[in-house]
C-alpha cells in the first residue's frame, strides 16, 4: 500500500511539473519585449505578423507534444493559430475564443481533456485532424494592472500525460484515472471516455467524502488510492484502482514460499528428532513418562522393560519399587484421598447458598423499587461470584482470583448497607499469582457483616493485606473495625481452631440447616471451616489466628506457604 502511495505521489510531482513547465513557457510573452510591445500597441503589418509567428513558433517547439498555440490580441482584434503540421495563420475581426477568454482573479486556467479545434476560426487547412488534448489558457495583462492585452492558449497532446501515468500502474491488472474537479475524465485507459464525465459507482459514492491530499478507500473488491494535484488553475485527482486479489498477490506468494520452507524445515526436524529419539533418548523419555504418571497419582502403570543397558536396569528397578508401593499403601492412599475430596466438596458447599439467596433478594428488591442502571453492576458482581463458586472442580486458585471474588462480594454489600463502610486492599504484586485454596477470604469477610457490622455507623472499614515472610511463606491479614468478639466466645473459637481436622461432615450439614447456629459467632461453618480447608489443601503448616483489634474490631491472620505452581489435587 505504501509503495503505491509513493508511486502516485511521484506521479503527482511529474504531472505538476509538466503543467508548471507549460505555464512557465506561456510567460515568455512577458520576457520577449518585442512580442509584448506588439500586443500592447497592436501593429498591423507584415513584420509584426512575422515577429508574432516566431514567438509563437518558439513556444510550440519548446516542449514535445504541444499540438497548437492560439493567440488573440485585444488591441488589434487579431487571432493567430500555430499548429505542428500547418503554416501559421492570422485572422482579423474575430472575437476571442470562449475557453481562452480567461476572467476572474487568476490569469491561468487548465482545461481538461477535449478535442482540439480551430478556436472558432475558419481554417483553410486540409491537414487539420482533431485529437484529444488538454489546454493551458493564460490571460496576458498590462503590467502592473490586470487589463487584458491578449489571450494565449497552448494545446498539449495526451501523450505527455501518458508518458507519466502509464508508468504508475500495471495495465493488465490495474486501472488508473485522472479526473478534474467536475468529474471529467482527463486521462484513462478507455479512450472513448476521455473528456466525458466519469460514470463509475465508486466515484459517485466515495469522492464526495474524501479528505486530504492523499488516501484510499475500498469498494467492490478493489482498493482505490487517490492523490490530489493542485496548483494555480489546476485541480485534478489521480486515482489508481487495484483489485484486492492483485494487491495481496506478493503477500500470498511470500506466504506460500514461507509455508513450503516451514514444511520442509518441519520435515527435516521431525526426521532428525525421530532418529535421535529412537537411538538415544527414547528409553529416557519413556522412563520420565512413567515417573510423571506416578507423580499424578497413577500407581498402576504398565512399566515395560527398556533393554539390558543402564537405562533398562533403572527401569527394572523402578518397576520393582512401584510393585512394592502398590502392595503396601495403594488401598489406604486411595481411601484417604477419596475421603478428603468428598470432605472438601462438602465443606465448600456450606458457604454459598445462604449468601446467594440474600443477595438475590437484595438485587430483586432494588430492581423493583429503584429501577436504576446500578442494577447492572450488581448483577455483574453477583454473576462473578456465582461463576466462581459453582466451579467446584477448581480447588486451587490464585490470590488474585480469590481477591476478585471478595471484591465482587463487597460491591454487593456496599449496596446492601448503603456504602456505610470502606474496603481497602494492600497486596504485593509478586503475591498475586501465588496459589491458595478456593473460597477462603470471602467467608472471613462475610463474618464482619454477619456479626460485627454496626448499621448505626457510617465509617465501617474492612481491610485485606498480604505480605511475603522471610521463611518463604506469606501472611494475609483481614481486619475490620466492627464489634469485637466477647472474651468467652473468642476463647471458645480459639479452642475450635486448635483442632479443625476433627470437624465432622454430618455435623456441618446439620449446622447448615439451623440459621441461628450458623449466624452465631464462632459457629463451625465459619473460621474452623476455613482452617480445616486450609490444612486439607495446604497441609498442617497452615495457620489461622483470630484476635480482637485494640482499636476496635477483629483481626484474622492467615499464614501459608508460597506456591506458584500446583499439582492437581
Amino acid at each position: 500500500m505504501d509503495e503505491n502511495k509513493n508511486l502516485l505521489f511521484q506521479g503527482y510531482k511529474n504531472i505538476n511539473s509538466l503543467v508548471q513547465e507549460i505555464s512557465r513557457l506561456s510567460l515568455i510573452v512577458y520576457s520577449d519585449s518585442d512580442f509584448y510591445r506588439l500586443l500592447e500597441a497592436g501593429y498591423d503589418d507584415l513584420s509584426s505578423d512575422i515577429a508574432i509567428y516566431n514567438s509563437l513558433s518558439y513556444i510550440s517547439t519548446s516542449l514535445p507534444n504541444i499540438s497548437q498555440v492560439y493567440l488573440y490580441g485585444v488591441k488589434d482584434g487579431k487571432a493567430t493559430l500555430i499548429t505542428d503540421n500547418t503554416t501559421p495563420k492570422r485572422w482579423l475581426g474575430n472575437a476571442p475564443y470562449e475557453e481562452s477568454h480567461v476572467t476572474g482573479s487568476s490569469p491561468v486556467k487548465v482545461q481538461s481533456t477535449h478535442l482540439n479545434d480551430a478556436y472558432g476560426l475558419k481554417l483553410p487547412l486540409t491537414q487539420f485532424i482533431p485529437e484529444p488534448v488538454f489546454t493551458l489558457h493564460r490571460r496576458i495583462e498590462r503590467i502592473p494592472s490586470s487589463e487584458p492585452l491578449g489571450y494565449l492558449s497552448i494545446d498539449v497532446k495526451l501523450a505527455a500525460l501518458g508518458d507519466i501515468i502509464d508508468q504508475l500502474y500495471d495495465q493488465d491488472q490495474e486501472n488508473i484515472y485522472l479526473v478534474d474537479s467536475t468529474g471529467t475524465l482527463v486521462y484513462g485507459q478507455d479512450a472513448g471516455s476521455l473528456g466525458k464525465p466519469l460514470n463509475a459507482a465508486w466515484y459517485s459514492k466515495q469522492f464526495a467524502d474524501i479528505t486530504g491530499d492523499q488516501g484510499y478507500f475500498e469498494q467492490d473488491g478493489s482498493v482505490f488510492i487517490y492523490q490530489k494535484i493542485e496548483s494555480t488553475g489546476l485541480n485534478w485527482t489521480l486515482v489508481k484502482q487495484i483489485p484486492v486479489s492483485y494487491l495481496f498477490r506478493e503477500a500470498k506468494e511470500a506466504a506460500v514460499i514461507n509455508i513450503l520452507l516451514l514444511v520442509l524445515l518441519l520435515i527435516t526436524i521431525i526426521v532428525l528428532t525421530v532418529l535421535v529419539s529412537f537411538r538415544i533418548t527414547a528409553p529416557i523419555k519413556q522412563l520420565t513418562r512413567y515417573m510423571n504418571q506416578v507423580q499424578t497419582g497413577n500407581l498402576e502403570i504398565d512399566i515395560r522393560p527398556a533393554g539390558k543397558d543402564e537405562i533398562g536396569l533403572v527401569t527394572e528397578r523402578f518397576r520393582s519399587m512401584m510393585d512394592t508401593i502398590n502392595n503396601l499403601i495403594l488401598r489406604e492412599y486411595r481411601l484417604e484421598l477419596s475421603n478428603k475430596t468428598n470432605e472438601l466438596r462438602a465443606l465448600q458447599s456450606q458457604i454459598n447458598p445462604h449468601f446467594l439467596n440474600n443477595t438475590l433478594q437484595i438485587i430483586g428488591t432494588l430492581a423493583l423499587e429503584l429501577k436504576v442502571p446500578q442494577i447492572y453492576a450488581l448483577l455483574s458482581a453477583l454473576a462473578k461470584m456465582m461463576r466462581y463458586s459453582m466451579y467446584n472442580d477448581e480447588k486451587i486458585v490464585t490470590v488474585q482470583n480469590e481477591l476478585e471474588h471478595v471484591k465482587a462480594y463487597v460491591e454487593l454489600q456496599k449496596e446492601r448497607f448503603e456504602n456505610k463502610f470502606t474496603f481497602r486492599c494492600d497486596m504485593e504484586d509478586s503475591l498475586l499469582n501465588a496459589l491458595m485454596p478456593k473460597m477462603i477470604l470471602q467467608p472471613i469477610v462475610e463474618n464482619y457483616f454477619k456479626h460485627g457490622f454496626n448499621l448505626a455507623r457510617t465509617d465501617g472499614l474492612i481491610e485485606i493485606k498480604a505480605a511475603r515472610l522471610a521463611s518463604g511463606r506469606m501472611e494475609i491479614i483481614i481486619r475490620n473495625n466492627g464489634s469485637s468478639i466477647p472474651a468467652l466466645k473468642l476463647e471458645a473459637l480459639r479452642q475450635e481452631l486448635q483442632h479443625p481436622g476433627r470437624l465432622d461432615i454430618d455435623t456441618l450439614k446439620e449446622t447448615d440447616s439451623t440459621d441461628s447456629k450458623r449466624d452465631a459467632p464462632g459457629a463451625r461453618i465459619g473460621l474452623p471451616n476455613v482452617l480445616a480447608r486450609l490444612r486439607l489443601v495446604c497441609g498442617d503448616s497452615a495457620l489461622l489466628v483470630v484476635d480482637n483489634d485494640k482499636a476496635g474490631g477483629v483481626i484474622v491472620r492467615l499464614e501459608i506457604d508460597i506456591v506458584v505452581e500446583s499439582e492437581t489435587i
